[in-house]
């Protein structure tokens, strides 16, 4: 049992960069990730089912608030599915930490997409062209229709530092 955590943390932070980075490429988060983030934190805490169970009741209580925001239309539906889906594996100050994190690495992520609007816009990265290129040419085709932030990515900061930092 006491491998259970480490292997957790380390497959939360994997799965983490994965949603990243397909936020970024996409603009959405995939379920069957959200639902192994979930399965991870149960598995993490199964030794003590009063972590579960507060940690179920922290998630349902944090959904419920999400959810009201989302019906707003200030966050994506991907959003609440990975916040919740994070939460369901920390304790109470876990997810104060994890939301404290995420905005934070929001407004780092609104700052550069309001700085890339005074880039110069690229011709369009040819075949060949690097990775970073690419993505530099798509985002600020992206950004310059106003399209929504990958949030995702902030999220996946916010769980990584909390992962890394209490465990999962």
């Amino acid at each position: 049992m006491t491998l259970i955590a480490p292997a957790a943390t380390v497959l939360a932070t994997l799965l983490l960069v994965y949603v990243a980075v397909i936020d970024i490429a996409t603009r959405s988060i995939r379920n069957e990730m959200c639902a192994a983030l979930a399965l991870l934190g149960i598995a993490s805490q199964f030794s003590s089912p009063m972590q579960v169970a507060e940690s179920l009741i922290v998630a349902t209580i944090l959904f419920l608030l999400l959810l009201v925001i989302y019906q707003r239309g200030i966050i994506g539906g991907g959003d609440v599915k990975l916040l919740v889906a994070l939460a369901i594996g920390l304790p109470l100050m876990g997810v104060f930490k994890l939301l404290t994190v995420t905005v934070l690495a929001g407004g780092v992520l609104a700052l550069v997409h309001l700085m890339m609007r005074a880039l110069p816009y690229p011709s369009l990265a040819p075949a060949g062209s690097s990775f970073i290129r690419r993505v530099y040419a798509i985002e600020r085709w992206r950004n310059l229709r106003h399209a929504p932030l990958p949030y995702g990515v902030a999220i996946a900061c916010g769980g990584i530092w909390t992962v890394f930092s209490q465990g999962f």
